[in-house]
């Protein structure tokens, strides 16, 4: 795949994939193009050499993965991992609320939200309803309205003569989303049943039972820059990783056991039956090296490239950063070192990659945080942790991240996704 579609789909991608409901079908229906087996968890698996198969969890989670061979205890896996989830702002169960005349939504905040970024957006709803059919079976479907139906207002500046001086937003009074005047009639489960039988002709809605749904952005994803040199979009924490992840297994042409796993609620924890630190990817493994024995060893003769966003050197805040670790945009991924373990790079696994970069001459940066600040996570640390994989964590340098809209750069976008194609096709990792 060439610069300009990578890029094109790249920005498909990012608005098809409002949540990561939508991510992962987004996933899906790209592995189902090209010939890869859906997987059923609750079936039977029939895994056959030189097959390419994927299977998904709560409909929010994606494992794909290639046997070139079936016993892997030699060879390991190639391993690119991602997550994708994003922060957000979630309705709440009983989320109609009705207020000085206007008819709002009741949020709860998801992750780490930079809240302010969220006021005066063109927001849409997205997400899976489950319903019950006229016959009596509970389904669920995704929705998407895509056209924008909500807003948070700002507050005008003459009510707010600081706000200049000093800024937050109370996520339970200041960030409910307008979406219509009391005047008009609005009941929230004929508003989704409407949207289900636009959406699902065939489906025969009898009731809603319950939801699990979001606020988004509804200005598209970009190239944006006076050289189109920067992607501007929402939920490039780390939709841009999973889409990079998931075009570097497609280009892996079977060489080696390549796998690709893309978890849910990384932003919260990775603490479900579908996150990086629920027993997902262990349940898969061991489905596929059922001997204890050739099990370990397949997971110690691989390797797992955990791929998030890292943090660019902002120039109107350069301060923020280690002189000697500062990335810059479109100068190569960056290798995520913390001494605390925040982070799984270690020395081996660091050496790896930048050999596999250097093949692809494709430059890389290194981030280590500040010492005077704390340090995030990711799923670098959980995944080794939990099945014991030599693991390195690196990201694509970003501005904004949690805003939602981020910044990242076109060119190390390509560039990575032409490494960790490499990478999955790379015979020896170490030799001992």
């Amino acid at each position: 795949m060439e610069y300009s579609q990578f890029n094109d789909s790249l920005l498909s991608f990012l608005q098809a994939s409002p949540t990561p409901f939508h991510a992962t079908d987004s996933m899906r229906s790209a592995l189902l193009a090209e010939g890869y087996v859906e997987l059923i968890e609750d079936e039977n698996w029939v895994i056959e050499e030189g097959g390419k198969y994927f299977v998904t969890r709560n409909e929010s989670s994606l494992i794909a993965f290639t046997t070139p061979v079936l016993d892997v205890s030699q060879t390991g896996w190639r391993m690119i991992g991602a997550h994708t989830d994003s922060p957000c702002l979630k309705l709440k169960p009983n989320a109609h609320v009705n207020r000085f005349g206007y008819h709002q939504l009741g949020v709860e905040v998801y992750g780490g939200v930079l809240l302010h970024t969220w006021l005066d957006r063109d927001l849409s709803i997205a997400g899976r309803v489950t319903v019950k059919t006229a016959a009596g079976d509970i389904v669920s479907r995704l929705v998407d309205f895509k056209e924008p139906i909500a807003v948070v207002p700002n507050l005008a500046i003459h009510l707010n003569r600081k706000v200049n001086e000093g800024f937050s937003v109370n996520p339970q009074e200041e960030i409910l989303p307008i979406l219509c005047g009391a005047d008009n009639e609005f009941e929230l489960q004929q508003l989704l049943i409407a949207q289900l039988r636009q959406q699902h002709p065939d489906l025969p809605v009898a009731q809603v039972l319950d939801f699990e749904l979001s606020l988004y952005d509804t200005q598209p994803a970009a190239l944006v820059g006076l050289h189109k040199e920067y992607i501007c979009s929402a939920r490039l924490d780390n939709l841009l990783s999973c889409y990079v992840g998931l075009q570097a297994l497609l280009s892996s042409n079977n060489e080696r056991p390549s796998l690709l796993i893309c978890t849910d609620h990384e932003e919260i924890g990775s603490l479900s039956a579908c996150g990086a630190n629920g027993p997902f990817l262990d349940d898969v493994l061991r489905r596929l090296s059922p001997n204890p024995e050739q099990f370990v060893q397949a997971i110690q003769r691989s390797m797992l490239v955990s791929a998030d966003n890292a943090h660019a050197l902002h120039p109107n805040y350069a301060n923020r950063h280690d002189n000697n670790h500062a990335p810059a945009i479109n100068k190569g991924a960056v290798i995520k070192v913390n001494a605390n373990q925040r982070y799984a790079t270690n020395s081996e696994t660091a050496s790896i990659y930048r050999d596999v970069a250097a093949q692809e001459n494709y430059d890389v940066q290194t981030f280590v945080v500040r010492s005077d600040m704390g340090c995030g996570s990711t799923i670098g640390p959980i995944t080794s942790g939990e099945i014991g994989v030599p693991t390195i964590d690196i990201g694509l340098p970003t501005f904004g991240m949690h805003s939602i809209r981020e910044l990242a750069g076109s060119h190390d976008a390509f560039g990575l996704y032409k490494v960790l194609a490499r990478f999955t096709k790379r015979d020896k990792l170490m030799t001992r």
